[in-house]
């Protein structure tokens, strides 16, 4: 059974900490916790009844409470599978930046790191080659390395 525990917002890794060592000092049949992604003021606990969720929380710093229901794998699964969507930037793409501080710029794509959703690019306007990480939805391809190639 998974349940979902509140927690103080910005303690969630200390909350998690607590409950695990807790857990493990007075030997409770909690499986897993664990601090799912994007989501904050909640962690969630994989136990094996309701006592023994209640017992690992209990009375400790940072958590405020369990909440009602339990949650089945399927219901946390995006949150706790890192997903890796097929994206569609290549290195050497000309991008515009779609977002502040440098927007409508165009620049040069040098790296995509798909795990963090970021890309690095060089500044086509600058007169000092400059590498600037951005999020991957900030950028729009305008032009393809391979289609620049191909012209000429």
């Amino acid at each position: 059974m998974i349940f979902i525990i509140k927690v103080t917002t910005n303690k969630e890794e200390r909350a998690l900490d607590l409950i695990a060592e807790h857990a493990i000092k007075k030997q409770l049949n909690v499986y897993t916790v664990s601090r799912p992604n994007g989501l904050r003021g909640y962690i969630l606990l994989e136990a094996e009844d309701r006592e023994s969720a209640e017992e690992a929380a209990f009375n400790l710093p940072y958590v405020k409470g369990i909440i009602g229901k339990t949650i089945s794998y399927d219901e946390v699964k995006a949150m706790l599978e890192p997903s890796v969507e097929t994206i569609n930037i290549n290195e050497g793409d000309i991008v515009e930046i779609i977002s502040e501080p440098f927007k409508k710029e165009k620049a040069k794509v040098l790296r995509i790191d798909k795990q963090k959703e970021e890309v690095t690019v060089s500044l086509l306007g600058a007169v000092v080659p400059l590498p600037v990480t951005i999020k991957l939805d900030n950028v729009r391809v305008i032009r393809r390395e391979d289609e620049e190639e191909n012209t000429r």
